[in-house]
């Protein structure tokens, strides 16, 4: 892996984006890091010589401020910016959390696509690295909002490669099962013990059981295409079926 290599990480300031903008600098990489937190994007890029720039997927115009002040040449985007919120179901649902889950994992998504397009196809082998979910092509009660909005992430990698066929641009999606993160945190507005409950007694992926996949799939040689990767922790069969111990 060359220096010269520019990548990417949008939600970098924790849990999978923090640990692959780690990992891919590791590979060699120069990371550009985006986030709303900006404090804690700052330590991380300096932890890592990189470059903290605010980012918010949810507002076009921080999206275009954001893609304004990188490189001319960007050879890997990870879309990992995105979440669950609330877990109502759908006879109950919040319309302001759907709409916050929609913008931010797939119109997010779309919209920092759409803005670095220019600049992947200009590096000759431009990767986009959508992180996905098992919700994305499964269901469990009270997630329709989140299942939905991964579903429709899937079908967005899906559609990229049928749009690209032909030019030096990869999509991989990386849809992780369990991932021990501050995800159910946020889903569950800050209430701490509810969200240690969905880890309890089970031993889930870490962040970095999927930074190394998004390293490994990025890494690959350029006529290489990884399609999709699903991970779950041997103690997950499906989103709902779950081992727990004792």
């Amino acid at each position: 892996m060359t220096t010269h290599k520019v990548a990417v990480v949008t939600g970098a300031s924790s849990g999978i984006g923090e640990a692959t903008a780690r990992a891919l600098a590791a590979a060699g990489y120069t990371v550009y890091l985006g986030a709303r937190r900006l404090d804690r994007l700052r330590a991380i890029a300096a932890d890592i010589g990189g470059h903290a720039l605010a980012l918010d997927v949810a507002d076009a115009a921080s999206v275009q401020s954001f893609a304004t002040a990188l490189p001319a040449h960007v050879h890997v985007l990870v879309n990992n910016a995105g979440g669950a919120l609330g877990l109502a179901p759908v006879a109950e649902f919040d319309e302001a959390q759907w709409l916050a889950m929609f913008q931010s994992n797939v119109l997010g998504l779309a919209r920092m696509t759409r803005a670095l397009h220019g600049r992947l196809l200009a590096s000759g082998d431009g990767h986009v690295v959508n992180i996905g979910s098992i919700a994305g092509f499964e269901t469990y009660s009270g997630g329709a909002g989140y299942t939905a909005a991964k579903h429709a992430v899937r079908a967005i990698s899906e559609t990229l490669r049928l749009e690209w066929l032909g030019q030096p641009m990869r999509v991989t999606e990386i849809d992780p099962g369990l991932v021990e993160t501050e995800f159910s945190l946020v889903r569950f507005a800050g209430d701490a013990e509810r969200a240690s409950k969905v880890y309890a007694a089970t031993r889930p992926l870490t962040a970095g059981d999927i930074a190394d996949a998004v390293v490994w799939a990025t890494t690959r040689p350029a006529h290489v295409n990884v399609d999709q990767i699903v991970i779950r922790p041997t103690d997950q069969a499906r989103a709902d079926k779950v081992f727990r111990r004792g």
